[in-house]
Order: structure tokens, then C-alpha cells, then sequence
């Protein structure tokens, strides 16, 4: 009697019964199929209508916009159209702002649909100018309190 060392020819090999992972697997498939839309909803964009052109329309613009422009040449700063100072020495424009600030508040002039007082301020600069001057501008209206501000170019051919 010697001991065998392998396994009998006559012993049953595992297998998997694979019966229940399909069924599994049709369940998912029908509950994503029931999921999926069959026909996708559509998107509707609404295009506005082309504006009526009225020849002789003058638009005048708002009286309380502020607008500081650097003039390239001399370096200098005006508010709507009142100098104010230079790029180097804003102090003048930073002091007329803030008294306008101030009689806006007094006046209680109020931003449309909003209970802040109206400090929207927009820089406008052509491309000549170096950013760092810019951002000195930008430096001298936020200490006197403008915000939101918006920069502008002014020629937008170079």
C-alpha cells in the first residue's frame, strides 16, 4: 500500500454556477434601460428679436457714471474730464472721489435694485499703457472707496 500523492481521477472538480450572476446582471440592465430616457428632452433657446433701429436715437449716458482716464502722453488722470492728478501723485483724484462718495451718501443716491450707495467707477486706458500704472490707479480708486470698478480699452485697434 503505498499513499498516493496526487488527487484521484475520480474526484469532483469545482465549478461556478454562473446562473445567478446573469440573472443579476438582467436585472441591472433592465432597470437602466427603464432609467434611460428613450427620447432626450430637448432644449428650447429663446433668441431675442432684432431691435426695431430707430434712426436719429441719441442716448445720453448716466450722469452718475464715473469714468477716470489716463492719457497716455502726459501720464495724467482726469474724471470725467476734470484733471486730477498724474499716475505718480493720485492724491487729487483719490480726494474728489471720496467727496463724491460722501455727497452721494448724503444724498442717499442708491445703486438700481440695491441698497448700496452708488460707487461704480470704470478705468479707462489705451494699450499703451504699462499694467503697473494701471494697477496704481486701480490702488488709488479702491482707497476711496470705489467698487465695483470696471476697466475699459480705449483703442481697441493697436
Amino acid at each position: 500500500m503505498g499513499m498516493s500523492t496526487g488527487g484521484s481521477k475520480d474526484g469532483a472538480t469545482p465549478n461556478i454556477n454562473v446562473t445567478p450572476l446573469i440573472d443579476v446582471l438582467l436585472v441591472l440592465l433592465i432597470i437602466f434601460m427603464i432609467i434611460t430616457p428613450v427620447k432626450p428632452s430637448k432644449f428650447e433657446a429663446k433668441v431675442p428679436a432684432e431691435p426695431k433701429k430707430q434712426e436719429n436715437l441719441v442716448v445720453e449716458p448716466n450722469p452718475l457714471s464715473l469714468v477716470v482716464t489716463i492719457n497716455p502722453a502726459t501720464r495724467g488722470l482726469s474724471l470725467n474730464n476734470e484733471n486730477q492728478g498724474t499716475i505718480e501723485e493720485p492724491d487729487a483724484l483719490t480726494n474728489r472721489l471720496k467727496e463724491i462718495f460722501a455727497q452721494r451718501e448724503r444724498d442717499n443716491v442708491r445703486r438700481p435694485n440695491s441698497n448700496e450707495t452708488e460707487k461704480t467707477l470704470f478705468i479707462k486706458s489705451p494699450r499703451s499703457v504699462k499694467y503697473g500704472d494701471v494697477v496704481k490707479v486701480i490702488d488709488a480708486v479702491k482707497m476711496a472707496g470705489a467698487a465695483p470698478i470696471g476697466l475699459q480699452i480705449d483703442d481697441l485697434s493697436n
